[in-house]
């Protein structure tokens, strides 16, 4: 018989476990479900609360809430995190020592457990299934359900057999959450998971914390360490498609004074271990990863997110970009695009041997750069692909809502360069064309005799990025295409002939510079606090964490020190007013950081008798 909690009763749970005095958006509503029995699939963007959804019932709930999770790599930093707020938490997976395993299964065994963290391949065992049907479950949660369906961007097969968690699970309510399903992935989840008269919960996409870019790609180093500059000691993720660019990038980078690290499959074990729990700690703030590996990254103050060459779809690139502010604070998304990103994606996708998985890549791949290159609004365009209307005609805080554009008329232009690829019998790339239109006296130009055909250097008062961005304009309109294969070239299409008869106009929309100065402008940080105490919190919060093995922001985010440096809690009932201060928190590390304060507000009395105002 389902136990009844009344909502001052989670209510009560809430701030005494968790420290938050409110619930955000949809927790409420998810919390309520599960305790009522029912089964629930939550679509929650990324930063928007999640784990709390299932945490919270895990502790007013009798028995032990198992969670199924694909990240191995973030299972200990969220036990760490759960065992912070007093949470009895543990996680069983591969990376553990056969006796760390034994240890874990006899603390399930004998109930001492309220949420165990397990890898989905663990459902594959069958002792392992039949040690579940001995134990009593509060609830089973999968996590990342997408990876359930095909349609999903990270469709995982092991995940399959998790259809059998509703029957294992018996009178538990089971529930699936995921932060980058399409209406067509929820359904065929639904589909797979089986779940019993659900309570379905497809929150905003929306992110409004995050900024989003989109900027041509000229040179990536030199983009990269102007951004970079720009957020000069924040933490950061910078997304390449290679790991050679990988390394690359992260040694250029050390060149030049950054802290910044690589992370990719190819790193020995040790070693991607190392550097990611180095960017974790805030021992370096930039860690440059693979688009293709999964990193479990639960780092709640990512400033930025870089992606210096084309994510390969939009849910990728939504779950991604949904990295950065997780702790609710300003960041920023930049995409780098070029069409040579999309060559290099097709020819990976080409030699894909199942048909249909090639073509689900390649509709991806289209989707993802119509976005880069379309001139509507970032957070409308991917709100869209979601199934989500944006109400607002500016968001704000796009480039293409905020940024300085012109509308030029390149129709002649096009004209010179489609001319160009009927004189050169369309045999060759973009590169050879822009050079031929620009003038160029290059070798290859002169024995081919290019250097004599009509329309030689005739583009020659526009530079080449100028010449790069039309030939990406005509090919997303479809004026022009690129042949498949390893040497593609350009061809025209029949929307060429309009064109080229002048019939046809093209415009397209430029960027105008921003002023040098204000593209070094640092970003501001959120006002309302002192933030020379501010750092020396973030430092006593570093020898903590050191000391325990801990990521930083498992001991206090970023967010509490900041309403600690703003509210100055000189005992420990002002503390718990501080955001993700709960009671276990304020037991274990509330002395310290109160002394710290109090030490502060003695060094600093005409300050520390200011009002000032909450975060």
């Amino acid at each position: 018989m389902r136990v009844q909690i009344s909502d001052e009763a989670v209510h009560e749970a809430l701030q005494r476990v968790f420290g938050f005095q409110a619930f955000r958006p949809n927790q409420r509503e998810v919390v309520r479900a599960i305790l009522e029995g029912r089964d629930v699939f939550a679509v929650m963007p990324t930063g928007g609360g999640k784990s709390l959804c299932y945490q919270l019932p895990a502790v007013l709930l009798p028995g032990t809430c198992i969670v199924v999770s694909p990240l191995i790599a973030l299972m200990k930093d969220q036990v760490d995190g759960a065992r912070a707020n007093g949470i009895r938490a543990a996680f069983l997976n591969s990376s553990q020592l056969p006796e760390e395993r034994q240890m874990v299964a006899n603390a399930l065994q004998s109930g001492e457990l309220e949420l165990l963290y397990v890898a989905p391949e663990r459902f594959a065992v069958d002792s392992f299934r039949a040690m579940l049907r001995g134990i009593r479950i509060s609830m089973a949660v999968i996590d990342e359900a997408h990876c359930i369906s095909e349609w999903g961007h990270d469709f995982r097969p092991d995940y399959l057999s998790l259809s059998a968690l509703v029957d294992l699970a018996g009178m538990a309510p089971v529930a699936a959450f995921t932060a980058t399903a399409t209406e067509r992935v929820q359904a065929d989840t639904l589909l797979r998971l089986a779940l019993r008269d659900p309570f379905l919960v497809r929150a905003s996409f929306d992110r409004p914390n995050l900024s989003y870019e989109v900027l041509f790609k000229d040179s990536a180093d030199r983009q990269i360490l102007s951004i970079l500059r720009r957020f000069s000691g924040k933490a950061g993720i910078i997304y390449r498609a290679s790991r050679k660019s990988v390394n690359d990038t992260a040694a250029m980078l050390r060149a030049k004074g950054f802290r910044a690290l690589p992370y990719h499959a190819g790193l020995d074990d040790r070693e991607r271990e190392q550097n990611q729990n180095a960017f974790i700690r805030d021992e370096v703030d930039v860690i440059i990863a693979t688009v293709a590996f999964g990193m479990g990254i639960d780092k709640s103050n990512i400033r930025f997110v870089i992606h210096a060459d084309l994510p390969k779809s939009i849910e990728n690139y939504y779950q991604e970009t949904g990295r950065a502010g997780r702790d609710g604070e300003p960041a920023h998304c930049t995409l780098l695009y070029s069409q040579g990103d999309i060559a290099k994606v097709r020819f990976f996708i080409d030699a894909m041997a199942d048909g249909e998985e090639r073509a689900r890549a390649l509709f991806a791949l289209s989707t993802v750069s119509a976005f880069a290159a379309s001139a509507v609004c970032r957070r409308r365009a991917l709100l869209e692909h979601f199934g989500e209307a944006y109400s607002k005609d500016n968001c704000g805080s796009c480039d293409v809502c905020t940024g300085n554009f012109d509308t030029i008329d390149c129709s002649v232009e096009s004209q010179i360069l489609l001319s160009a690829m009927v004189r050169t019998d369309e045999r060759f790339g973009a590169c050879h064309v822009i050079d031929i239109v620009t003038g160029s006296l290059n070798k290859k130009i002169k024995e081919l005799g290019h250097d004599r055909i009509k329309t030689f250097g005739a583009g020659k008062g526009r530079d080449k990025k100028f010449w790069r961005r039309l030939v990406d304009e005509l090919l997303v309109r479809g004026v022009i295409m690129k042949t498949e294969g390893l040497y593609p070239v350009i061809i025209l299409t029949e929307k060429a002939v309009a064109v080229l008869r002048g019939e046809a106009g093209i415009e397209m929309l430029m960027r105008a510079d921003a002023p040098k100065a204000e593209r070094k402008k640092a970003e501001p940080d959120p006002g309302g606090y002192d933030s020379g105490l501010f750092e020396q919190l973030r430092a006593l919060r570093k020898e903590i964490a050191d000391e325990q093995g801990v990521p930083p922001y498992v001991v206090f985010s970023d967010r509490s020190l900041r309403e600690m440096s703003s509210l100055l809690p000189e005992n420990g009932d002002e503390m718990l007013a501080v955001s993700g201060v709960g009671e276990a928190k304020l037991q274990r590390y509330g002395s310290q950081f109160l002394q710290l304060i109090g030490r502060w507000r003695s060094e600093h009395p005409t300050v520390a008798g200011r009002e000032v105002a909450p975060c």
